[in-house]
Order: C-alpha cells, then sequence, then structure tokens
C-alpha cells in the first residue's frame, strides 16, 4: 500500500498481506504488477493518490462510482491535475437514482 504513514506489515486471515510503503508511485506500482501476476491491479484511495496516478500517466482505466449526496467538504477528484487527465475518454456511463458508474479509459 502506497502511504504517507509507514507502518509494520497487516497480515489478514487466509494469508493476504499488506505491505505499507512510501516509495515512489513507479515502483509501488511494478511491485504490484509483479505481485499480481498477470492479473489487473487497481488502486484505491482517497483523490490525492488518484490525482498522483493521474499525472503521472499511470493509470489504464478509472471507474468511478459518483452517490449523488452533499458532504460539504473533501477532495475534489479533477483538481490539480494539469495535463493528467488529457487523453482519456468516457467508454461506459451508466446511472440511476442512487449512484452513476463512469468509466474512462487510455485514448
Amino acid at each position: 500500500m502506497h502511504t504517507h504513514h509507514l507502518r509494520p506489515t497487516l497480515e489478514m486471515a487466509g494469508g493476504t498481506a499488506f505491505h505499507f510503503t512510501d516509495e515512489p508511485l513507479e515502483t509501488v506500482l511494478q511491485r504490484a504488477f509483479d505481485a499480481a501476476g498477470g492479473k489487473d491491479v487497481r488502486i484505491g484511495g482517497g483523490a490525492a493518490v488518484i490525482q498522483q496516478y493521474l499525472r503521472a500517466g499511470l493509470i489504464d482505466e478509472l471507474h468511478l462510482a459518483i452517490a449523488p449526496m452533499l458532504v460539504g467538504h473533501g477532495e475534489r477528484l479533477f483538481d490539480n491535475l494539469g495535463d493528467g487527465i488529457d487523453g482519456y475518454r468516457v467508454s461506459e456511463l451508466v446511472g440511476s437514482p442512487t449512484v452513476t458508474h463512469a468509466v474512462l479509459v487510455r485514448r
């Protein structure tokens, strides 16, 4: 897990282990690809984490689940990206009164 708050490895029942690191994005992502053994790698986190990976051009597909609620504060996902969002297109958009799913893919 890419973090600003280093901590010991967290071992879960069933054998899953979470390793916490503050290494460069590319290093963390390469470790995730290696551990995934050819499977998809998903990046989770708040807006600041996703922004870092978008600015670095490291996200191929972005799935957004947008719930219509007002929280009064928080980080805006698409702020401070520079050219980080250029080159993406919406490939899927499905909505309902409770949630909208948008999938952005690299062109």
